[in-house]
């Protein structure tokens, strides 16, 4: 009966592959995560910048986490999976065995990670070209990004390069194996390979670049059968895929999402009715999605194609269907805190008196910055310390990878109110980074007058205020903290026909949580804040270019 096959709960799984760990959720059709496992995955780092995973053991934790979160459920009513992952480049032979992306000629480390940043001579041949495809990363392209690294291989591993098969963002990786279908995904293609949803490759770009190659075969070591995001790939999971993860056979598995973009869609589409927000009744084209995690990223989406000087795009369709996308983003956020926060003399004590207290380190330090903030806001106690926070390069809107960290400020106190201080100063650095790309990205035409926040450094209400008081912005959190996973469920809910299109998933399955309003009675200090933050990196490039006249 109709009324009978209405009322029995469906559900979806969502697999996301982040920096360290893999995670899996199983949520229903109204975007409640029922159950949730992670497991860590192995990084190599064989020297500096150089970053590497190994392909098996992150499908070996994708499975183990699957398992984990059906266990129990009724087969039958697991309807989709959806994949999300870092943009990392995956290397395979002809016969799909992982081949060395190392000079070591370890060919299970077959994964030359996103933040990976080997490849800097190549990215800057690259930029040299001034292309016409580099009009679509904000006019610079980022080492971050698949052609630099794809030379890298070229240039310094030919051994590897004459035995690869196939090149895979791990998105489309995890799709294939799940599948066998070696299809790509529109977002990853268009986001970091140069393709294009309207003319596709580009045979003079690769010809240029000197990685000509890949044009003879048409394009079959990095894709030439793509699939919009959600779109179900193949006949659905194979029989061997089914056995790995726990799931029943030839269930729709959609084409995947780079991990930001999984936490876009689970997100920026929610209905905010009654929340009393500027975007209430505005086109979603208001709304800016930010993803924060080991890094962060920003992605608005307009209805025509905006381009911003430093900012990646515009990619259509490439996380909204029928939509632009435009991605700021910063290189090293939650990796910075951590960074900051554990290198510090006191961070033994801070470990030991957190530990005490039963709460996170995190926790800790906002608790002890109430304390020694007396009278004052807490945000004001950094009158005197000031951070410039790209400790990994600036990817957006400055587009420099070769910029450093910057503390203006220190004494030579050493406790745990310094650690307090430098940390607080730290996540200001970052939120004033933001302001700085919405600035950019507001001066080139888009409108946007709310933040919708995910990822593990929104679960720091700290972090959350930060971005509230220095962009002027409310910040609204979704019900679910694991957007990113609901964004891998929606991709699923998609394929197996379930849902209409991606934006109807979207706005019932994206729901909303909290909403931070910004004190605007703080504006005057973060205006100041503002322009000293901006003033650093001037004086950044001023002695640097002294220094180079050497």
């Amino acid at each position: 009966m109709p009324g009978e096959k209405q009322s029995a709960v469906q559900y979806y799984v969502g697999v996301d592959v982040g920096s360290a760990s893999v995670r899996a959720a199983l949520v229903d059709g109204f975007g409640t995560v029922v159950a949730h496992s992670e497991r860590p995955i192995q990084i190599w780092e064989p020297r500096p910048d150089h970053y590497e995973q190994s392909s098996a053991d992150i499908w070996a934790a994708c499975c183990s986490v699957t398992k984990e979160v059906v266990r129990g459920v009724d087969a039958s009513h697991i309807r989709g999976l959806g994949f999300d992952a870092t943009c990392s480049l995956v290397v395979v032979d002809k016969q799909f065995q992982p081949l060395a992306v190392n000079s070591e000629g370890q060919n299970h480390r077959n994964v030359i990670m996103w933040m990976d940043h080997r490849a800097v001579s190549q990215v800057q041949h690259i930029n040299a070209t001034q292309h016409r495809v580099l009009n679509y990363v904000g006019g610079t392209m980022s080492v971050e990004m698949q052609p630099p690294k794809l030379l890298w291989i070229k240039e310094n591993l030919p051994e590897s390069w004459e035995k690869v098969g196939y090149f895979f963002d791990l998105p489309d990786f995890l799709s294939w194996k799940a599948t066998g279908v070696t299809a790509r995904s529109l977002c990853t293609v268009v986001c970091k390979w140069t393709y294009t949803s309207d003319r596709g490759w580009d045979d003079s770009f690769w010809k240029m670049i000197g990685l000509e190659d890949l044009v003879k075969d048409k394009y079959e070591k990095i894709g030439n059968h793509v699939l919009s995001p959600g779109e179900a790939v193949g006949r659905g999971l194979t029989p061997e895929a089914a056995r790995d993860l726990g799931l029943p056979e030839g269930i729709a598995v959609a084409a995947s999402l780079i991990d930001a973009h999984a936490g876009g869609l689970g997100v920026i589409g929610a209905d905010v009715k009654g929340h009393n927000l500027p975007c209430e009744n505005q086109p979603i084209t208001s709304r800016l999605a930010m993803i924060c995690g080991t890094s962060s990223c920003h992605m608005g989406v307009s209805e025509t194609p905006i381009f911003v000087p430093g900012v990646w795009g515009p990619y259509f369709s490439a996380m909204v269907p029928g939509l632009w996308l435009n991605e700021g983003g910063q290189s090293a956020t939650g990796k910075l805190i951590d960074h900051v926060v554990r290198g510090h003399v006191a961070f033994p004590e801070l470990e030991a008196k957190a530990a005490a207290s039963a709460h996170s380190i995190y926790t800790y330090l906002n608790s002890h910055l109430d304390l020694i903030k007396k009278s004052l806001p807490v945000g004001f106690l950094t009158v005197d310390l000031h951070v410039w926070p790209d400790f990994h390069g600036n990817r957006s809107p400055l587009t420099d990878l070769t910029l450093k960290g910057m503390v203006v400020g220190l004494t030579l106190s050493r406790g745990l109110d310094e650690l307090a201080l430098i940390y607080l100063a730290t996540i200001q650095a970052i939120a004033l980074g933001t302001r700085h790309i919405l600035e950019v990205m507001q001066a080139a035409g888009h409108d946007i007058s709310t933040l919708f926040l995910c990822g593990g450094l929104s679960k720091n209400p700290l972090f959350v205020q930060m971005h509230a008081d220095i962009t002027g912005k409310p910040v609204v959190l979704s019900k679910e903290v694991e957007s990113v996973l609901v964004g891998a469920a929606i991709l699923g809910a998609c394929a197996s026909g379930d849902f209409a299109s991606i934006q109807e998933a979207m706005a019932k399955m994206g729901r909303i949580g909290r909403v931070v309003q910004p004190n605007h009675e703080h504006k005057r200090f973060y205006d100041k804040k503002y322009e000293v933050f901006l003033k650093l990196v001037e004086h950044q490039r001023e002695y640097r270019s002294i220094m180079n006249s050497l």
